[in-house]
């Protein structure tokens, strides 16, 4: 399979990590293959790509390069599909994913929305995927601030959204990617006309001592200690961990279709988070709770919640929401943190709250 690729770039701190991780990963002792659109440039030079796992892909995806803050992005592009000759585009969605994941997790999510009408935008923020990553352990999941997602995202609509893309404009945002699109919501009310979250990440589920350690990440990450893996954290993804312990998903197929894009491209793999990268989340949350929040926030927002998250605070969100205008929380019973990798009859329920909550959706 070979895609669209606009230009060559060097997106991440070297492939020589990918070398040294690759036979810690299932089935790639032998080196495993390399993708197909890697194949053929010199030495040194990582042209961004869509991997190739052996699972579904939407047809006329288009990788493009962005530059925010000098920082090299990954992206990529779907457009909306031909209806009819008299139908226009219901808009486009631009997906924000969560900490640790990458666009090829999202080409499910892709073939739904395009169904519906939209076309697509879906990009790696610095530091995962295969866009740039800001450490020489690659494996580290660090940002400076939430901020520096937050220009990533912009750095997206203005070089890919809007010379591509009809408006309107809607956000798709999970767990992570939540936190940062309602805070650049906030800060940019014409940015989406509409914005459904995903278990966003409001709140840490059960942490306990929070202000504790909250005010020691602080410290941590004033004290010199920022590019240091939190306690107990080491370079190896969570999803490497058996299906049966994982918090994420109660859908087997889905959990292991995941691994397979990691062990075809082991660049896609991120560590733990760092503690300068917890200092940060604290931050960004703590800017969600701000009595000026709701005042600030103008778009409408659907949050559909897991009914058995583990990972997110289920209660927090719906606090969130109930302070906001025009919006809504709805619950998910049954599901884990990942709805949208869930099994079918959560993933259902999703796409019905969706459906009823954004226009133009068919």
């Amino acid at each position: 399979m070979r895609v669209s690729v606009s230009q060559s770039v060097n997106p991440t701190a070297g492939s020589r990590w990918g070398s040294w991780f690759r036979p810690a990963l299932p089935g790639l002792r032998g080196g495993g293959p390399r993708p197909a659109a890697d194949r053929g440039h010199r030495s040194g030079e990582h042209p961004f790509h869509l991997v190739d796992a052996g699972h579904p892909v939407p047809p006329g995806g288009i990788v493009v390069p962005v530059r925010s803050g000098g920082v090299a992005i990954r992206a990529a592009r779907w457009p909306a599909p031909e209806i009819s000759a008299t139908a226009h585009p219901a808009g486009t969605v631009l997906i924000c994913t969560g900490r640790s994941e990458f666009i090829e997790k999202y080409f499910p999510v892709v073939a739904d929305l395009r169904e519906r009408g939209f076309a697509v935008v879906v990009f790696d923020w610095r530091g995962q995927g295969l866009s740039q990553r800001p450490l020489r352990n690659a494996m580290k999941g660090h940002v400076e601030h939430f901020t520096d997602y937050e220009g990533d995202l912009v750095a997206v609509a203005e070089q890919v959204m809007a010379p591509f893309c009809p408006r309107p404009w809607f956000g798709l945002a999970h767990s992570m990617g939540g936190a940062i699109a309602l805070n650049a919501a906030a800060d940019r009310p014409d940015l989406f006309h509409r914005l459904v979250l995903s278990a966003p990440m409001v709140e840490i589920a059960r942490l306990p001592f929070a202000a504790t350690a909250r005010a020691l990440a602080r410290l941590c990450r004033y004290g010199g200690l920022a590019r240091s893996f939190v306690p107990g954290g080491r370079g190896r993804a969570m999803l490497f961990r058996a299906f049966e312990e994982n918090l994420l998903t109660s859908d087997e197929t889905r959990y292991h279709a995941v691994l397979d894009y990691l062990r075809v491209e082991p660049r896609l793999v991120v560590g733990a988070p760092t503690l300068g990268w917890l200092h940060a989340a604290f931050t960004a949350m703590a800017r969600l709770h701000r009595d000026d929040f709701a005042e600030r926030m103008r778009t409408p927002v659907l949050a559909v919640v897991p009914g058995l998250d583990r990972v997110v605070e289920p209660r927090a969100t719906e606090r969130l929401l109930s302070r906001l205008r025009a919006s809504r929380a709805v619950t998910v019973p049954g599901s884990r943190h990942e709805i949208l990798m869930e099994r079918d009859a959560f993933r259902r329920q999703f796409w019905a709250a969706f459906d009823a909550f954004v226009p133009g959706s068919t």
